[in-house]
């Protein structure tokens, strides 16, 4: 498609775009793929693109693991190359499963600009929901009360909340500051399209199972070996917080002996769940968040549906405005 309509990939992925980390995060990069990096202002990160088959791939390898990559990394990093995709006259097509890098890209990046603060998270991730709840109500309990239930009863919104309000020194105006610190960071998009792909639960947790059972024979324990031997550790870096790569830290800390897979199908097991789980959320996030948006769903099931999906792209494509 992207060939199709002139267009460039932009990862949105929290995952991908930390180097070294390839086979757990699903990056399947052909061998042949070249790396060219983008010049830009920005010394923290590798801003670049792969190209494969004639199309360039961007915001793949952009920080190393132990970097603590933020959604605000994200708006800066994905700001200048959308800008550069407009600027040669190309359609950027953003596709990735982190919705909330997606929002900052259509919405703005609002209170995503607060840093994050990394001890504080580590102290509440212990915390259940109703403690989150109750910490919230005394730092901004305005922020709480304009939470919808769902935010209301994930922990990791209920963290960022707290995180926001206790970084201001007014919190129950948090994120004023972050809007105008970060308005050059904020595309003025004319013009959006918004696709979705789904499916049963049935099938997506097929298809997920496979995709780790693949994994496992491209060898993803021997890459968390690579990057624990380069010193990397599960507390300083994205392996302890990723899917596919934490679930291995108990068995690869407790072994003496190199790996045996006869060892490791309760730990694949556990992958598949929590890849289970994190699809179930994805699904719930983009139906609900993205308010405001048009957006098109299709069925992965459903015969023509690619189709269905290019035609969808051809018309809007051609439309002025």
């Amino acid at each position: 498609m992207a060939k199709e309509f002139n267009g460039e990939m932009v990862s949105a992925d929290s995952r991908q775009v930390y180097r070294g980390m390839d086979i757990g995060t699903g990056k399947d990069l052909p061998l042949n793929a070249k790396y060219r990096t983008l010049n830009t202002e920005y010394a923290d990160y590798r801003i670049g693109y792969y190209e494969i088959k004639g199309v360039r791939l961007w915001l793949y390898d952009v920080v190393g693991p132990d970097y603590k990559f933020s959604v605000a990394d994200y708006a800066k990093c994905a700001s200048v190359v959308i800008r550069d995709i407009w600027k040669r006259g190309k359609l950027p097509i953003v596709a990735g499963g982190t919705g909330f890098y997606i929002k900052v890209l259509v919405e703005g990046i609002g209170t995503a600009g607060a840093e994050p603060d990394w001890k504080l998270r580590r102290k509440l991730q212990s915390f259940k929901v109703a403690e989150l709840q109750g910490i919230l109500e005394k730092t901004c309990a305005e922020r709480l009360r304009g939470m919808n239930e769902s935010d209301r009863k994930n922990p990791r919104r209920l963290m960022r909340a707290i995180e926001i309000a206790r970084q201001n020194q007014k919190p129950c105006l948090a994120g004023r500051q972050g809007k105008t610190k970060n308005q050059k960071h904020k595309l003025e998009i004319k013009k959006l399209l918004t696709i979705g792909l789904t499916s049963s639960y049935e099938t997506l947790y097929g298809r997920i199972d496979k995709r780790v059972e693949e994994r496992v024979r491209q060898a993803i324990v021997e890459e968390i070996e690579g990057l624990l031997g380069k010193g990397y550790t599960w507390e300083n870096s994205a392996l302890g917080t990723t899917i596919g790569y934490k679930e291995w830290e108990e068995h690869l800390n407790s072994l003496n002996t190199k790996y045996q897979i006869q060892n490791t199908r309760s730990i694949i097991q556990r992958w598949k769940y929590d890849e289970h789980a994190y699809a179930r959320r994805q699904m719930t996030w983009f139906r609900k968040s993205l308010r405001g948006v048009q957006g098109y769903w299709f069925d992965i099931t459903g015969e023509g549906w690619e189709n269905k999906v290019t035609n969808l792209v051809a018309k809007w494509h051609d439309t002025k405005g």
